[in-house]
């Protein structure tokens, strides 16, 4: 029997090309009358942890990250938990982060920053 939270929450995820993608800062659950709740995603992002602190702050953050990133940032990134292939020290899961918006900040930043700066800075 697994211990959801303790085995779980805050894992560092990796994608299947053991990239890391974040940390499990969710898991959804699906409710169900008459039996358990089923657990059917993990989820990834700034939305998460902000509703973990509260609901005040989840609604600044999803203002704020709609305003900066667009639409697709105000939600956390699900990763659905038919798609975890293993769980063990990190949580490897069967996608590709190139094809998820996670990593959206960190290239703008590269693209408009980094790669702007002199060598020496870099």
């Amino acid at each position: 029997m697994m211990d959801i939270v303790r085995d779980v929450l805050d894992k560092q995820v990796v994608d299947r090309h053991s990239v890391r993608m974040g940390r499990v800062d969710g898991i959804v659950a699906e409710l169900r009358p008459g039996r358990p709740p089923e657990v059917i995603a993990i989820e990834i992002g700034s939305m998460a942890i902000a509703r973990r602190v509260g609901e005040r702050t989840a609604r600044w953050v999803a203002r704020l990250a709609a305003r900066i990133g667009g639409a697709r940032h105000a939600e956390p990134y699900r990763i659905a938990w038919s798609r975890i292939r293993l769980m063990d020290v990190d949580i490897e899961v069967d996608i590709d982060m190139n094809d998820t918006p996670i990593d959206d900040w960190q290239r703008w930043l590269r693209e408009h920053v980094i790669e702007r700066l002199p060598r020496w800075l870099q």
